[in-house]
């Protein structure tokens, strides 16, 4: 199944990927990080899933409803219409105790017939399933996960075993089934009535609606905006406020490559990232939640470039004994994990000046760390570091430096609004002055008339698009090198990362959507306006779900998703063609 043709549920807790047949391919449960209980997605042959779909050939239409994570799929056949509506389902006041996920299905013309399959899988063969005898419903166990299948009289099950499920159902139009599963890890399940199980359904969309109503975001793109922070809203863990960079483990960046890489957890950039897109659009609690979680995270463990979602440090790399996406070895865990990035002091501090500018108030404590931090920056600057794209090999990368200066810049805002101390409030000024001076005297080429990817190189690096967002001040010059980036970098209405990138992988999709902001921000906004255009007709084959990259030849999407630094991106070129986002 081609990663455009996946759609994506979730519950605040766990997310689930639809592909356009009908078969649930990808579920972590009971936490978006934890082992998958289905995987056929990274196992074509051998993983775990769950399918309702039509047993002759068929032709599906998909899409969200409007303002929600509700997926809507049609089938139709030669004989008929049906509709297929799901949810990973909350309650009246939130997310349930355990994952509920509902599938309606309802028969709109003429009769469809659908096949239902569950393969419970063996989690790499990590576990061995078994269903249990029970006069409620199909209970199974897989490894520490407790779950139960229902269905309505519609359903008949022809097999049921310690594998899986086979079953049938057949709908005339006016007929409608509910089937859904419910599980856990290390607890009781609740067998909840189908009738109430559908009702859910209805009522997640519902609540799904009064959240995107609930944006402050009213310029132009506005489905798009919206359909971004929804995508957005599925990453966030709502237990502890943390944002997870993406729902998947080992999408290849390409197809039988080894980019290969776990992204199940909180990195700081991504984490800052959407905590500032949720502020601009008035999601104040969700913003509010993700900061708090970051800034004990960092009190706890320090500027890691990443943590787990229940905030604990990462586990390195282990490959995993299944056969992986169209042959791509899979993994867990990201060596990342110890690499030092200076990126992410910017990112803090970016998030942090946000957050304030937004109203809100930063404690004593918080104060005090903050101000640690930008002692620290003040420090290491000087070092090389792996840079904004987790590289192996260190160098005095330009946009580490450049987000060096942008974490002093902040920090010294922020001093003088009273919101930090402001006992080395001197000293951070000039180390920022220090740290321009270093740039523009090491990183910028006359020959190129455009900043390096690092001093002495002949590369460029297509997230210095954001040194425009930071405000950094040689304007002149990031012009420039924004028009060598789309001139070098450019494949059709994409971008790769850095010179040579199209080597071993896909354009990013999240740098053409940094360019198109910085574009805007400095006033092109006919161009700007063109490109974006460009970039939503090269995604438009997919239901709204953006990977992290996409072959610029073919339109595939590449790498894991939903990818959330991808939809941060996207939202926040939208908001500054709309003039929401003005430069500092």
């Amino acid at each position: 199944m081609p990663l455009e043709q996946y759609g994506a549920l979730g519950d605040g807790r766990s997310v689930a990927l639809i592909g356009l047949d009908g078969s649930i391919d990808w579920w972590c449960v009971p936490h978006m990080d934890s082992p998958p209980l289905f995987d056929k997605l990274l196992a074509p042959q051998t993983g775990g899933f769950f399918s309702i779909t039509p047993s002759e050939p068929f032709v599906a239409e998909r899409r969200y409803l409007p303002g929600s994570n509700i997926l809507e799929t049609i089938f139709i056949t030669s004989q008929g219409r049906a509709r297929l509506t799901e949810s990973l389902n909350s309650g009246p006041a939130g997310r349930l105790p355990w994952a509920e996920l509902g599938r309606r299905i309802e028969g709109i013309e003429g009769k469809v017939n659908f096949e239902i399959a569950i393969d419970f899988g063996t989690q790499a063969d990590t576990v061995s399933p078994y269903v249990a005898p029970n006069d409620n419903a199909c209970v199974f166990h897989a490894g520490r996960i407790l779950g139960m299948f229902l269905h309505d009289h519609h359903v008949h099950i022809e097999r049921k075993d310690d594998m899986g499920v086979r079953a049938v159902l057949s709908l005339a139009a006016g007929q409608r089934s509910v089937v859904a599963i419910i599980a856990g890890r290390d607890e009781p399940l609740v067998a909840p009535p189908l009738a109430l199980i559908d009702e859910r359904i209805d009522g997640s969309h519902r609540e799904w609606c009064q959240w995107s109503k609930g944006l402050v975001y009213d310029g132009p793109h506005q489905t798009q905006v919206v359909r971004n922070a929804l995508a957005l809203k599925l990453l966030l863990s709502s237990p502890s406020g943390s944002i997870m960079a993406a729902a998947t483990s080992s999408l290849p960046e390409r197809i039988g490559g080894s980019k290969n890489y776990d992204y199940r957890f909180a990195w700081i950039r991504d984490a800052g990232y959407t905590i500032e897109a949720f502020l601009g659009i008035g999601a104040q609690p969700e913003a509010k939640a993700a900061f708090t979680w970051l800034l004990r995270r960092l009190g706890e463990h320090g500027p890691r470039v990443f943590y787990t979602l229940d905030g604990a440090i990462g586990d390195c790399v282990r490959t995993v004994d299944l056969p992986g996406y169209k042959n791509s070895p899979p993994v867990v865990g990201n060596d990342a994990r110890d690499q030092l990035q200076h990126g992410v002091f910017g990112d803090i501090f970016e998030t942090a000046r946000c957050f304030i500018d937004s109203g809100n108030i930063l404690d004593s404590p918080s104060a005090m760390l903050l101000s640690g931090l930008a002692d620290q920056c003040a420090d290491c600057w000087r070092q090389q570091d792996a840079g904004i794209w987790e590289l192996p090999e260190k160098q005095h990368y330009t946009m580490s430096k450049i987000s060096c200066w942008q974490a002093l810049s902040r920090a010294i805002e922020l001093a003088d609004g009273g919101h930090l101390p402001t006992t080395c409030r001197e000293r951070w000024d000039r180390e920022r002055q220090r740290i321009q001076a270093w740039i523009e005297r090491h990183c910028w080429s006359e020959d190129r008339q455009a900043y390096l990817f690092y001093p002495d190189s002949d590369r460029l690096d297509a997230s210095l698009a954001l040194a425009v967002r930071f405000g950094y001040p040689s304007k002149k010059r990031l012009r420039s090198t924004l028009e060598a980036i789309d001139h070098d970098l450019g494949a059709g209405a994409f971008h790769y990362r850095y010179t040579y990138a199209q080597e071993e992988e896909g354009c990013f999709l999240a740098c053409t959507f940094w360019l198109i902001e910085a574009w805007a921000i400095l006033g092109n906004q006919e161009r700007a306006e063109a490109a974006y255009a460009d970039a939503l007709k090269g995604l438009s084959h997919g239901v709204g779900i953006y990977s992290e990259m996409v072959d610029p030849q073919t339109g595939q999407y590449l790498g894991n998703l939903p990818q959330g630094l991808t939809h941060l991106a996207a939202l926040r070129a939208a908001m500054a063609i709309s003039g929401c986002h003005p430069e500092r």
